[in-house]
């Protein structure tokens, strides 16, 4: 499983022009799953993502977490950080999760988060959707459970 998390001041995604979420201060977070991804993974990134102490506290150090700060989440299913670069120069996404375990594993992060975190907007699970962001910094980090578990 793999977050790219961007800390944000702004961001929003629409999909046929219209805006189908939106946020203020907080983390957008594409998720990539993956064929071997499982609730057990998820529940273990959706902890490291929700206590990701990236905000600035009053001395200009990166120590607030998400709940510090009041933030909120922009989850977006994201299937190609799962592209395999590594032949030619078309991407291949055969590591990418089945849609129908990705949409499962997403909407459970979904609904996991939205019991932590008191705003939680999303995108449209297989939806060709336009996204747009203020990162904040920039701040740009990438959970990938293969390397952090």
């Amino acid at each position: 499983m793999k977050f790219l998390i961007q800390r944000v001041k702004q961001a929003s995604v629409s999909t046929e022009a219209q805006t189908i979420g939106k946020i203020g201060k907080g983390f957008l977070v594409f998720i990539g799953v993956s064929q071997e991804d499982t609730q057990e993974i998820a529940d273990k990134m959706i902890r490291k993502l929700l206590g990701m102490r990236i905000f600035e506290d009053e001395n200009g150090k990166t120590n607030l977490s998400l709940a510090d700060v009041s933030g909120q989440l922009l989850l977006i299913s994201q299937f190609t950080l799962y592209a395999d670069c590594k032949k030619g120069n078309r991407p291949s996404f055969i590591k990418a999760g089945n849609p129908e375990l990705a949409e499962n594993l997403y909407e459970y992060i979904v609904s996991e988060c939205k019991k932590k975190i008191p705003i939680v907007q999303t995108g449209s699970f297989g939806a060709n959707m336009e996204v747009t962001l203020l990162n904040d910094g920039p701040f740009t980090i990438i959970l990938d459970s293969s390397e952090i578990f």
